[in-house]
């Protein structure tokens, strides 16, 4: 199982899916309308480490984030 945590305003609760590789958990998250457009916003770390391969292969106990964009100032 892969957790995925949704940081900052996405506003939505961990998961943990059976997937092989961020491709896979594309198509699942964006059956979720609320989600739809966060996807096209957000980077992607793997186990702390930004990805951009959707190919890239997961392993049992890896932990995918969703990091929405921020600003500061």
């Amino acid at each position: 199982m892969v957790k995925v945590e949704f940081l900052g305003p996405i506003n939505k609760d961990n998961l943990e899916l059976d997937i092989n590789n961020l491709k896979e958990l594309k198509e699942i998250l964006s059956k979720d309308p609320s989600l739809k457009e966060w996807l096209e916003l957000c980077a992607v770390a793997l186990n702390d480490e930004i990805i951009f391969d959707e190919n890239t292969l997961l392993k049992d106990g890896d932990k995918i984030a969703l990091l929405p964009p921020v600003c500061g100032g």
